[in-house]
């Protein structure tokens, strides 16, 4: 006759709350280790929109990766290079009245590993000469400490 213990991978005590409990700890751990990052990243974000409804560019420049492989996407296609962001920026919303108010509205915030963040979300431009809006999806890579975006699909 078979002895059902011999199948089973731990002691009979190690019931169902315990693994419960294993689990529910180990979850927690994981969404513990992932605020911090999470909250600056929104943090980044949230003193962009500052930034620009204040008619501040270069400051909303900030949460961008300065660097000439910075990718920005957008309706016009792809731009390459902070610089060339920066530009674009300056070019298109040269007026407070195409600037608007900006409103962010995160949908999703995944982490890809340890030092990189994908967020998908909505942006919409209250302005005086019509407003605009649409879906973003940035890409967040932790540089030297900082949080910022290395990556931004805008459409």
């Amino acid at each position: 006759m078979l002895n059902e213990s011999a199948f089973l991978p731990f002691p009979k005590f190690w019931n169902m709350k315990i693994w419960t409990s294993l689990l529910l700890l180990f979850l927690g751990m994981q969404v513990f280790a992932q605020q911090p990052d999470e909250m600056a990243i929104r943090q980044v974000l949230s003193d962009q929109q500052d930034a620009w409804n204040r008619g501040d560019i270069d400051a909303f420049m900030k949460g961008y990766w300065k660097s000439d492989s910075l990718l920005f996407i957008g309706a016009k296609g792809v731009t390459y290079g902070y610089s060339n962001t920066y530009e674009r920026y300056k070019k298109n919303y040269d007026s407070p009245e195409k600037m608007g108010q900006l409103k962010f509205d995160f949908l999703h915030f995944l982490p890809l590993s340890a030092n990189t963040w994908m967020i998908v979300g909505k942006w919409q431009l209250t302005r005086s000469v019509g407003d605009v809006g649409g879906h973003y999806t940035l890409i967040f890579k932790k540089i030297d400490g900082q949080w910022l975006i290395v990556s931004d699909h805008t459409s």
